[in-house]
């Protein structure tokens, strides 16, 4: 029988940014999952996507830092000291990661998995993270105090951030792990105590939420002043997305081309963009709108001329995995130009159903995005072949169900649990 009660661990919630997450856990409810949530931080969007307010689910924040809740915490550990075998055995696996990792967060994440422990509803049958870094270490620590099993969903910077050995120890004790890009999923299951465990599932976009544009894309070309060519980009302001490069980019387009750039998302780096964009010359011609609920962003890629996400990697190794941002704007028959980075190419191939540059590449970039904004015809062509690809393999009951496969997998004698389908693109 498949659990049915979870207890979903989240590094903040709601998040706008955040959207397949809630998409998820919907969804999960949907077919009969009971959740409990368990954030480690407090909401800070001043919005919400109306996804949100359908999950049923209770929520409980941890104590974000653990000076501000000291009683919680007291009482934590004095729950945790009537269960002394399952305290020692987690408290020498605390200290195991505190050696290699003497930092305040990793004492953090520990007080943090005693107040989850304490917390947890005995119905809960299994915990369940997504983010396999800080969230991650939360729940194997709450894991081993319970006595629960685990599993997790990891994605980008959790991935590509987080030590070698750390990854191998959590892979060693959850049951399962999935993951949304193939890029992601052949580096963890080749690690030893990946082997049989990592599960490729592409989160996909609900139809439902991004149904087809009611009307045909514009075209305009950049000719005419009065109608410029409108770029949007919808993502965090933060080093990974690029946008230093884009505005590079957009600062070296011939003179004569007319366009606006719309953006829409919060982000440490705004100001700096915006400083950025005053020093190039290009602040009349960039909107910047910060975060917005899906319906705003729904309407904003129907009045797109074409999508630009120019994701890299940055110092510390954090890059995208495969922007769900990307799939929202294909199904509404949004040109993309991007990078090969990541699971982007599974997405978009090449000159088929968008454009992708190498990440980094200042030039390309600018070189693309004068020939996508002259061309509407070419614009619409791409687009039309990557909203039909989106549609046809990333659809978000795709991905469901084999999440649902890992959850309740087949007896020992079939095959793997979320097999990956002869089908999912490459």
């Amino acid at each position: 029988m498949p659990t049915r009660h979870l207890g979903v661990v989240l590094k903040g919630y709601p998040r706008l940014s955040e959207t397949f997450i809630a998409q998820e856990l919907r969804e999960l409810e949907a077919r009969g999952f009971t959740l409990t949530l368990f954030s480690l931080r407090h909401p800070t969007d001043l919005e919400r996507h109306p996804v949100h307010d359908e999950i049923r689910a209770h929520v409980i924040y941890l104590p974000e830092y653990l000076y501000q809740e000291p009683w919680r915490v007291l009482r934590a550990t004095l729950a945790a000291l009537r269960r002394p075998a399952a305290l020692w055995a987690t408290w020498r696996l605390f200290l195991s990661d505190l050696v290699r990792d003497f930092t305040p967060n990793r004492v953090r994440r520990f007080g943090q998995a005693l107040v989850l422990a304490a917390e947890c509803p005995p119905e809960i049958e299994q915990l369940y993270v997504h983010f396999i870094h800080t969230p991650g270490s939360v729940t194997r620590y709450a894991a081993r105090l319970t006595g629960l099993p685990w599993a997790a969903s990891a994605h980008a910077k959790d991935v590509w951030t987080q030590p070698e050995w750390e990854i191998r120890a959590k892979l060693a004790d959850m049951q399962w792990l999935a993951t949304c890009t193939r890029a992601n999923h052949d580096y963890l299951s080749a690690l030893p105590e990946g082997r049989g465990k990592v599960h490729l599932v592409y989160h996909g976009i609900s139809f439902a939420r991004f149904p087809p544009p009611p009307t045909a894309p514009a075209a305009r070309d950049g000719s005419d002043p009065a109608r410029p060519v409108e770029l949007l980009s919808v993502g965090r302001a933060v080093a990974k997305k690029g946008y230093d490069d884009l505005l590079a980019a957009l600062a070296t387009l011939p003179a004569g081309l007319s366009w606006r750039l719309t953006h829409i998302g919060g982000g440490a780096l705004l100001a700096e963009l915006k400083h950025q964009a005053e020093t190039l010359g290009l602040t009349d011609r960039i909107r910047w709108l910060g975060a917005l609920p899906q319906q705003e962003v729904l309407a904003a890629y129907r009045t797109a001329d074409l999508f630009v996400l120019p994701c890299k990697v940055v110092d510390d190794g954090d890059r995208d995995g495969l922007p769900n941002v990307l799939m929202e704007a294909q199904s509404q028959a949004v040109c993309c130009l991007s990078t090969r980075l990541s699971g982007i190419p599974e997405l978009i191939e090449d000159g088929v159903s968008g454009v992708l540059v190498e990440a980094g590449d200042v030039a390309a970039l600018g070189t693309e995005l004068t020939r996508l904004m002259a061309d509407p015809g070419l614009r619409q062509r791409l687009a039309q072949a990557g909203a039909a690809r989106v549609r046809s393999e990333f659809a978000m009951e795709r991905g469901i169900e084999r999440l649902l496969d890992c959850f309740d997998p087949p007896p020992p004698a079939t095959e793997a649990a979320c097999p990956v389908s002869p089908s999912t693109p490459h």
